[in-house]
């Protein structure tokens, strides 16, 4: 069996072995009803936590932080004690089952998934 973190967009057509889908974004799909959430591919479980704050997201969106920025902030968010501690239990179901984290961001590369992919990832090797 595949392990492993990967990332995905909200609502985008589930990839062979991604495994368990984490919603990663601070708020709900607007109009999509909680028996929907799976069948329209958003995510198996929401985990809001472990997405940035609305102001910093704000910030980024009105451009008045860049996104290395933005990255920065992020990270020392999920310094924090109960993130930690949804990161480090994500990074052990991870050892033994793939889990892929997603949002509604269009790109990746700009996106807070692709830094929660790489604070999982690296988790998820062995100390």
């Amino acid at each position: 069996m595949k392990t492993g973190v990967s990332c995905y967009r909200y609502g985008s057509p589930r990839q062979r072995g991604e495994g368990l889908r984490i919603g990663a974004a601070r708020h709900l799909p607007r109009g999509v009803k909680r028996g929907d959430w799976q069948r329209g591919n958003y995510f198996d479980t929401w985990l809001p936590l472990v997405a940035p704050t609305a102001d910093l997201v704000a910030a980024f969106k009105h451009e008045q932080i860049t996104f290395p920025a933005f990255a920065r902030r992020y990270r020392a968010q999920m310094k924090a004690p109960e993130a930690r501690h949804v990161i480090d239990l994500l990074a052990a179901v991870a050892r033994s089952q793939p889990i892929s984290v997603g949002c509604f961001c269009e790109d990746e590369s700009r996106c807070h998934r692709s830094i929660l992919r790489a604070l999982i990832a690296e988790r998820v090797k062995p100390a």
